[in-house]
């Protein structure tokens, strides 16, 4: 049994976490903390959770010998100090994107996981949308031959760019190229163009970053400048191409009290990939099923890990790799007269 304490109590808490694991046998939500001065944003919502004690004592966790993982769902700035602080409490750790500010910074905390015979990974979530299992089933098929151009977009119109004056990088490419690590692996060589459009000097909000795999090119964008969207991702190779349709954003999402449900039914068909390839002769085109998002697989990959000592689905040199390029991003943007 994972008995879990939540640090936060956010919107990624109540959406992308409890929906997923509530209901299962082998995983107990047992605290949620929250600090004093963040209860108002929060206290609406509590209600609608009374199986789970919330508490503003950080001990109430980390002394309960029944709390096995804490998760971590705080600002970024914060994530380090809990994970080393859980760690040296003995309890199992995952934790949100970004996982730390600097690629020195993780390994600081894998060292003190592994010194400490416990499991901490980051929560990179992402690895299981719906729509990057779809491109991932396309891909392994091997209908496509050799890929040769990889594509995938996360963009925005937004009049004064993204969140007013937070930079993209961290906030959002975070999730894009980890899932490119994760589908390609370390790449030979990269390019990078970062800019701040909307707030020169202060963040960025637009980048292109370009992963060589061989003969393969993967790129990940965003920009606050689109009107008419991309494809979320777009794969050519030797034998076929592969696409998919837009991201939905959330940011428009309507505020709601209560519990957040999720559904485990498939994307509809308007939302499924199309995929074309070349079989004898002939051009096949076909359809590739969305189906739903799997974010429970974490907690399934972290039982696993904890009980049975099996690897870890989001690996400590992926989580290294991704840092250190959204480290060498921001001196680009830097550079660029972002940040």
């Amino acid at each position: 049994m994972l008995t879990v304490a939540y640090i936060g109590f956010g919107l990624s808490v109540r959406e992308y976490h409890i929906p997923y694991v509530e209901n299962r046998d082998d995983i107990r939500v047992k605290y949620v903390y929250r600090r004093e001065q963040d209860i108002p944003a929060f206290a609406e919502y509590e209600p609608f959770y009374p199986e789970i004690r919330f508490t503003t004592n950080l001990e109430d966790v980390l002394g309960d010998d029944e709390v096995n993982l804490v998760v971590v769902n705080t600002p970024d700035q914060f994530h380090v100090p809990y994970a080393k602080q859980i760690l040296n409490a003995g309890k199992h750790a995952l934790i949100e994107k970004p996982f730390a500010p600097t690629a020195k910074e993780a390994k600081e905390v894998f060292a003190l996981a592994k010194e400490k015979g416990l499991v901490c990974m980051p929560n990179q979530n992402r690895r299981y949308d719906a729509d990057f299992l779809a491109l991932k089933e396309a891909v392994d098929s091997g209908k496509l031959g050799q890929l040769v151009r990889i594509e995938s977009h996360y963009d925005y119109f937004k009049t004064n760019g993204w969140f007013d004056c937070f930079g993209t990088l961290y906030n959002l490419s975070v999730h894009t190229v980890d899932q490119i690590i994760a589908l390609m692996g370390v790449p030979d060589s990269m390019r990078y163009d970062v800019r701040s459009i909307h707030h020169p000097g202060k963040a960025d909000d637009y980048y292109d970053l370009e992963f060589f795999y061989g003969n393969c090119k993967a790129s990940v964008s965003t920009s606050m400048c689109v009107s008419i969207d991309y494809p979320r991702f777009t794969v050519h190779g030797t034998n076929g191409s592969f696409t998919l349709p837009p991201v939905i954003h959330n940011s428009g999402k309507v505020k709601r009290l209560g519990r957040h449900e999720v559904s485990f039914d498939d994307a509809p068909e308007s939302r499924w990939g199309t995929m074309v390839y070349h079989r004898d002769g002939e051009t096949v085109t076909e359809k590739v099923r969305v189906g739903c998002a799997h974010y429970e697989r974490i907690y399934e990959n972290l039982i696993d890990a904890i009980e049975n000592g099996a690897e870890k689905a989001i690996k400590d040199e992926e989580v290294i790799q991704v840092l250190e390029i959204l480290e060498e991003a921001t001196r680009v943007a830097k550079s660029h007269g972002a940040r």
